[in-house]
């Protein structure tokens, strides 16, 4: 008797347990990478996490491969609830979000780990407010990427002149402009195509994803400098935030949070500067470096995109130099500065 009464114990206070994280909930996260990419074990591992937190009351499916719609749809698709969490790139959409792409400026954040924390902190004061058709989860950026070319070695700012280069998003895009060169926007996971049929001649982009995405087979020379990086998020439907109880919207709080930013972002980071050394292990691959004189000319001709940022950023109600200074302030505090 004595051991039917324990049991009948431990079941009532986990029923109660359950009972006051909420009713069940299943969310589904959508994801534009492959099954293969870091970011969807991160995911993974995130969701089961939350599922254990909430005991068992939050329950994550992921979606891979564009399978719920396409790249550049995925902040729209958690907004409209076509995914209750989504891997969005605000990149994808140029001009929309010109908080956020201040970190997308060359030469601001030195590195993905610490960078994507300093990111993360700066941003969520701002987020609420330009992000505030969705509920903000986090935002983290991959390993400074960099450019690399099919058939014209490029050295100096100048030789991007006249190239057809797919840029990582609206910041790159613009930079590549001002070179003199013209922008071929696609989704990360349409640039091999575009390579190999000549409909670009450059991609900026990191080093792991360059052999993930098969791109190593079109490319040839590839710059070994870091020259920018590229912002993600992961935003949810404010609904279904809403839908959820006070303990569920802890849990779903206490892991979109800068701590978990780096559990997110530090095996995607070691997976990008990874890849260089597979590259330069390919046969026929060229990676080099620049001379100091030759940053010295990418950092001069990347001047101009402060103020070709910052005017966007004004119109929107936002003091430029305010939004600047405090991710410069924030990538200090972490480590991060360039």
């Amino acid at each position: 008797m004595r051991r039917v009464a324990v049991v009948a114990w431990v079941l009532a206070v986990t029923i109660s347990a359950a009972a006051a994280q909420g009713k069940p909930v299943d969310l589904k996260f959508s994801h534009w990478v492959p099954a293969t990419h870091p970011i969807v074990k991160a995911s993974e591992q995130w969701a089961e996490s939350i599922k254990q937190a909430s005991n068992g009351t939050i329950r994550i499916s992921i979606y891979p491969a564009q399978q719920l719609g396409k790249a550049f749809d995925h902040y729209d698709m958690a907004r409209d609830g076509i995914a209750d969490v989504a891997y969005a790139n605000p990149g994808y959409a140029p001009g929309r979000f010109p908080v956020i792409a201040g970190a997308e400026l060359p030469f601001i954040l030195a590195n993905a780990k610490e960078g994507s924390a300093a990111l993360d902190a700066w941003y969520r004061k701002y987020a609420p407010r330009e992000m505030a058709e969705v509920r903000f989860c986090l935002a983290f950026v991959h390993d400074p990427g960099t450019f690399h070319s099919t058939r014209k070695k490029i050295v100096v700012p100048s030789d991007v002149a006249g190239l057809k280069v797919r840029p990582a998003g609206a910041t790159v895009a613009r930079f590549v402009t001002l070179l003199g060169g013209t922008n071929v926007q696609a989704s990360a996971v349409e640039a091999r195509d575009i390579l190999e049929k000549n409909v670009a001649e450059a991609i900026t982009f990191p080093w792991g994803s360059i052999v993930l995405f098969g791109m190593d087979r079109v490319l040839k020379y590839h710059i070994d400098t870091a020259l920018y990086t590229s912002v993600q998020t992961w935003v949810m439907n404010k609904a279904k935030y809403d839908s959820m109880s006070p303990a569920q919207k802890k849990v779903m709080d206490d892991h979109c949070s800068t701590d978990w930013v780096l559990k997110v972002a530090s095996p995607w980071a070691d997976f990008e500067a990874g890849g260089r050394d597979k590259i330069k292990a390919i046969p026929g691959q060229e990676v080099y470096t620049l001379t100091p004189d030759q940053l010295a000319q990418w950092r001069t001709a990347a001047e101009p995109l402060v103020n070709e940022w910052a005017e966007p950023a004004r119109k929107a109600g936002y003091d430029p130099k305010e939004l600047l200074d405090g991710l410069k302030a924030s990538a200090a505090k972490y480590n991060a500065a360039y």
